[in-house]
């Protein structure tokens, strides 16, 4: 049975010697995940959160990103939301997933929790990473039209992340991803206008991952063949699924070694236009004053998310591609301030986003999710047109952030939150996370700034 190939891979990596490489790009996930974790933990709804389960905060052994204790899947909960809130949390490119925000919540609050060493910790990470990407995968690209493919994959990653952590044997570990997958949820359409709902998505999924190895580890049993059966996941939420890759090279070729790190704050699918559009005006020297229109031809599950002009909220412009890049085009770039009130009346920024159109590129449709391209052409007011293709995203795989820039993305996030001196204290220990006895981490420094 499928889930029991998926756990017998699971059990062999709780003892298993894992190359240097693959604990190196664990630790990458993890930094880059608390690089968006705690500005999204200073606002909606993470948040609001904490005042809604205020009861199980202030107690526990897990802890937020706002340095307070908390119950475990309250902590599971409200982190992942914080991890998911400002669009800059990793990517597994080929099935539209964002694994870390769900997998590391969980496995953060369960490794706190239960006072689990870096190492298992790093272990669990790769375990809910490499089980998720390819149950993703599998069901890609159809389950794409409808559905969050972070809230409902994701539930499967914290899931198998959870379950390791607590040491489940073959059966209770095929019984947690069953039971999650019964839960995995998550709409497109949460996300298509002004809502909070995208980052719930991950609450969710980290919370009811966590439940279901919990509930697990104590006997509870979940339907086998949920992935493939006649009214299981693969058929109910896509069609067409390849469930050969749930388990292709499980244990071997490792997922974690090729995710995507975000290189701008806002919806990946307008990463391409971006990078082409300032690879054109670096090349050509113009200002954005200068343009005189800009056409986007990219993919068509990308145009159906970002195609649109209404940028009246920072939700709706960090899924506005003409937003976004008018106002990399303006700004220079897209960071979390390009959402701030000030930003987002720029007349500039919003004269130049009226002139950018944005179209469905058969080709490129077609090489959808396994790139993500864009054809960019900006006309100028002096009579040039200027084109570019852009074959894929900095970030991505082929074209990847550094150790470096992971670093400095980590320190420009959570520098405002935590201070300089706690941030690079915190730094320096996500970076030793193999080495740590405990994961009680320093969020609440001396030095942490304010909220509000």
């Amino acid at each position: 049975m499928l889930l029991h190939d998926v756990a017998d891979y699971a059990v062999r990596e709780q003892t298993s010697r894992l190359s240097p490489e693959v604990i190196h790009h664990a630790k990458r996930a993890v930094v880059d995940w608390h690089a968006g974790a705690f500005p999204g933990s200073r606002i909606a709804p993470a948040n609001l959160l904490e005042q809604t389960l205020a009861e199980d905060l202030d107690r526990g052994r897990a802890r937020l990103m706002s340095g307070r204790r908390a119950t475990l899947r309250a902590a599971a909960l409200i982190n992942g939301a914080a991890s998911h809130s400002v669009e800059t949390d990793d990517v597994f490119r080929d099935a539209g997933y964002h694994p870390g925000a769900p997998v590391i919540a969980a496995a953060l609050a369960v490794a706190q929790d239960r006072g689990a060493s870096g190492e298992a910790f790093l272990r669990a990470v790769i375990v809910g990473y490499e089980v998720s990407t390819r149950i993703a995968e599998a069901v890609m690209p159809a389950h794409y039209r409808y559905w969050h493919v972070t809230g409902t994959a994701g539930t499967f990653g914290a899931a198998a992340a959870a379950a390791t952590l607590l040491g489940c044997d073959r059966n209770q570990f095929a019984h947690a991803v069953a039971t999650a997958g019964t839960f995995a949820a998550g709409l497109q359409q949460a996300f298509q206008s002004e809502s909070m709902s995208k980052p719930l998505h991950v609450a969710h999924a980290a919370d009811s991952g966590t439940l279901a190895a919990l509930a697990a580890r104590r006997g509870v049993i979940g339907g086998l063949d949920i992935l493939e059966g006649r009214f299981g996941f693969g058929n109910a939420m896509g069609r067409d699924a390849d469930w050969s890759k749930a388990t292709r090279e499980l244990g071997r070729d490792y997922h974690i070694t090729r995710i995507t790190f975000k290189a701008h704050c806002c919806c990946a699918h307008s990463f391409a236009a971006i990078d082409g559009a300032l690879h054109l005006q670096r090349q050509h020297r113009f200002a954005a004053a200068d343009v005189r229109r800009i056409a986007v031809a990219t993919y068509e599950a990308g145009v159906n998310l970002v195609g649109n002009h209404r940028a009246t909220s920072d939700l709706e412009a960090r899924f506005s591609l003409p937003y976004v890049v008018a106002h990399a085009l303006v700004h220079g770039g897209v960071r979390l301030d390009a959402f701030g009130a000030e930003r987002l009346r720029d007349p500039a920024v919003r004269d130049l986003m009226q002139r950018v159109a944005v179209a469905a590129d058969p080709q490129l449709s077609r090489n959808f999710p396994r790139q993500r391209a864009a054809k960019v052409e900006i006309e100028t007011a002096d009579g040039r047109t200027l084109s570019h293709f852009q074959p894929t995203r900095k970030g991505d795989p082929e074209l990847p952030l550094t150790d470096d820039d992971l670093n400095a993305k980590y320190l420009e996030l959570a520098t405002p939150v935590l201070g300089d001196g706690a941030a690079r204290r915190l730094l320096g220990e996500l970076w030793r996370l193999e080495q740590r006895n405990d994961l009680d981490l320093p969020y609440g420094g001396a030095d942490r700034r304010p909220v509000g």
